[in-house]
Formats: C-alpha cells, structure tokens, sequence
C-alpha cells in the first residue's frame, strides 16, 4: 500500500508543578497535555520509515554489500563504533519505541483509543526485533520507564526478548487478538501503512511471524508454528498488502537522501557484490538500482566497486563506477519505505518449504511469485524468459541460494535487512572487504554506541563481559 504523507511536528508540554495549585494555575485549558494518539501513530510510522531507510542506504547497504562507500567510509571499513554518515540507528529505534509505548498506554486507559493497542503492539514487535537483531542482548522488558525511576535498565537476553511473554513472538499474538477483539466503532487514524484498514494490520502481523520464526529457527523449533499460519493463509501475499508507504517527489516528504548536496550522495557507489550477482542473473532491477558508469563499455554498462576501499591509499574515479538510482535521489516519488512486503513474505515461505518446515508445498511456485512481486514492487517489467533461461530459473542451482539471493535483490535500503539475513544464512556469499579495519572479518553484530558505556555504566558493563564491545560475538539466533 503506497500513502503519500504530509507531517507535521508535533509538540508535547509537560507540566510539572512544584507548589501548590501551581499546575492549575499555569496550566492553559486549551492546551493538550498528551498528544492523541492518532498523531502519535503517524509520527511513529512515518519517522521510523523514514530513519531506517536512511540508515539501509547509509549503513546497511554497506554491510549487507549492495553499495560501497568510496570517503569518509570508515564504516564500510567495519570500524562500526566509527559512524560518520549513518550507522546509528540505536537512538531512532528507542525513540520511536518510546513514542510507541504511549500510544499503547494510552489505548489501555483510554477507552477511546482501545482501536490502537493492537497496531501498537505489532509495531513495538517489529521495532524490537530491528533492534534485537541489529544488536543483540538490549534493554527490552524494563526499559523506556524513566518516569518511574527505571534510568539504567538491565540488558535482557536476545532469547528472552524474543520468546518470553511480553516479547516479539507474544506481542504478535496478542496484537492480533485486540484487533480482533476490538468491537468499538472509532476508526484507527494516523494510520499511513493501511489507512486503518485493521485486517490488513492482522495480515501485517502473522507476515512478521513468518518472518521472525523463520530468523530464530536454528536456534528454536518452529514447525507446527510455521504450519499453522501457512494454512490459515491470513498474511500478505499481494502488492496491494505491503506495510509501506511512499516518498514524494519532492519536499516535505521526499527520501532525505534527496537533500544532500551532490557530492556526499555521490560518495556511494555499486558494489563489486551488486556487480556480480545482478550480472550473473542478467537481472533489469540493476537499472533501477544504479546507474551507468560514465566510463563504462557499452557491453558492461554496469561496474562495482569492492567495498571498504583505503580512500586515503587508493584513487577512485566515480565515473568509473556506477553510482545508485535515481530512484534514490531524483525520482524517490518511486521510493517506499518498506516495513513488510509480499515477495519478501513468499521468499521467506519458499525457503521453508523447500528445507521442509511447510509442507505439503514446493518452494518453486512460492519463489516464482516472489520473484514477480519483486518486479512488479520495484516498478521493472520482467522478462519473459527471465524464470526459465538462465540463473533464476529455479533448482539449476542451489534453490536456498537462489531464494535467498532473490530476497537480498528485493530488500534494497529495507534497513539492516541484507546484512541480517546473511548472518542467518550465508548468503549470498560476502566479500571481505579491501581494507578491513575488523581483522578481514565481517561484523556480526553492531557495537552498543557509547553513551551506553556512560550513562548504563553497570549495565553495559554486565552485557559485554571480558568479550568486551565486540562486533563479532553471535547473537543468540545467530550462533552455531
């Protein structure tokens, strides 16, 4: 579902007084003191939309090696404690945490705003899992409650976050059951993913338990689980279905990469891995995600980069490289910040059944629709002879490969995805990068930023134990 979105901000005063009939008094009647929660939902979905796709083209395209980054590329680097450009999506998922749990108090003590809780639940679900999946062990269940005294929440485990009450699994479920159960007529507003169009919210969820048990299912047994929302069929499975919703053109709205003076958008590059994987699938999508190098052969139109250059060692003609789309930069009215998509849905349900967690399915039809959602999502016709000539066609090689190779094409910009789902599965195969400043080794988790260390001394101190704040310790999920 493709919303066109105008914000505007939103200010919340809080009035503390500290004499008596001091608030009274100094209080205007006309004034909020709580902002509703419609506006709340909608500064909620919009901000993280448009912080985390900033931060997938920035930061996570360059761990998951879409792009490279030819200065001011110490991230690239994997010197991730180093960001410069983005890379720090820690401060933009707590917040919007934080302004989500007022919209779920609210929809608890407000009869009013009962229509909320259920949306509110998912979305604390789906940011928690960014957030878990990005670092690890975080503060979860005793965290965002300054008010009441809670200044240095301890780290929980990235199982627990996962598998306990009150954690991503079970927020899910119980997201799906007060929408359900909800029998009041006051309509969901501020909702820019589905325009309070509450199945669509259900279809949203059990989309993300696909996904979130498909992530822990190395390290958690998932089957009957996985079997069951199959066969009910209640998740998304067409365009018309995805949790996302569109840039403009031009301002207020458009991708904030579209800002940025000429010469810091020009700093990223196709990476070698793009160049590759885009060649060998003879795949149109890569004029859509980059450009032609300016001096380029006509037969090789489309040139990377191997990411994590020396810039200070190495000269580097951007136009001898292809630089991104411009979907990306001129036309990002094309551009949707994507929280859950259809072909993201089938690739996910393909690579089940074919290691037989559904069944009875063959993932070949399940990818095949996959593939063709992704097209059609990314605006890129299709060649006919695209499924049944040539590296896409489905089982001439590694089937897991291809559908996972497939899925990392779709999840361009989709945040920290590329990068996450590789540490799942390996593929596809990453490159070490030119000049690592991480030992050659590709991180596996990002560091806790430093105000952690200062202000959550005893806590972070707990978490990174004699390993220290290390980007190459497993998560839960993650380990072998």
């Amino acid at each position: 579902m493709k919303n066109t979105i105008y914000i505007f901000a939103t200010l919340l005063l809080l009035a503390v007084g500290c004499t008596k009939d001091f608030t009274e008094i100094n209080t205007n009647p006309n004034a909020p003191i709580e902002v509703q929660p419609s506006l709340l939902l909608r500064q909620v979905i919009y901000n993280y939309g448009d912080e985390m796709a900033y931060e997938g083209f920035t930061a996570g395209n360059l761990l998951g090696q879409y792009f490279t980054m030819v200065d001011f590329n110490l991230f690239d680097r994997h010197a991730l404690s180093s960001p410069q450009v983005g890379g720090n999506p820690w401060p933009v998922i707590y917040r919007n945490l934080r302004d989500n749990e007022l919209i779920l108090e609210q929809s608890r003590t407000n009869a009013a705003a009962a229509v909320y809780e259920g949306p509110a639940l998912i979305l604390k679900a789906y940011m928690t899992a960014a957030l878990t999946d990005i670092y690890g062990d975080v503060p979860y269940f005793n965290a965002l409650q300054g008010q009441s005294g809670t200044v240095t929440p301890a780290y929980d485990s990235q199982e627990d976050i996962y598998l306990a009450e009150n954690g991503i699994l079970d927020n899910l479920v119980k997201g799906i059951a007060a929408i359900e159960a909800y029998e009041g007529t006051i309509a969901l507003e501020g909702d820019v993913l589905y325009n309070g169009n509450l199945d669509n919210w259900v279809k949203f969820a059990n989309s993300l338990r696909i996904k979130y048990l498909m992530r822990i299912s190395r390290a958690e047994e998932v089957f009957q689980t996985l079997n069951e929302i199959f066969l009910e069929g209640n998740f998304i499975t067409e365009n018309s279905e995805n949790a996302a919703f569109s840039f403009t053109d031009g301002q207020p709205n458009n991708f904030r990469m579209a800002n940025l003076r000429a010469g810091d958008f020009n700093l990223f590059i196709m990476s070698e891995t793009s160049e590759e994987l885009f060649a060998e699938y003879n795949d149109p999508r890569v004029a859509t995600f980059f450009r032609p190098a300016q001096n380029a052969e006509e037969d090789a139109p489309f040139q990377g980069f191997l990411n994590g250059p020396d810039a200070a060692a190495t000269s580097i003609s951007v136009a001898d490289f292809s630089l991104t789309g411009t979907i990306f930069r001129e036309n990002t009215g094309r551009l949707d910040a994507n929280f859950m998509t259809a072909a993201e849905v089938h690739f996910l349900l393909a690579e089940a059944a074919e290691i037989g967690f559904i069944e009875p399915i063959s993932g070949k039809d399940l990818y095949e629709t996959g593939v063709q959602l992704s097209f059609d999502y990314w605006q890129t016709e299709m060649p006919d002879n695209y499924l049944t000539e040539g590296a896409a066609e489905y089982g001439i090689s590694n089937a897991i490969e291809q559908i996972l190779t497939q899925k990392w094409m779709h999840n361009i910009i989709n945040g920290y995805e590329g990068w996450i789902e590789w540490r799942r599965t390996g593929f596809p195969e990453l490159k070490t990068v030119a000049a690592s400043l991480n030992n050659g080794l590709i991180p596996v988790k990002m560091p806790y930023p430093p105000d952690e260390q200062a202000l959550n001394t005893e806590s972070y101190n707990a978490v990174i134990g004699s390993e220290g704040n290390s980007v190459n310790r497993a998560t839960w999920w993650d380990a072998e």
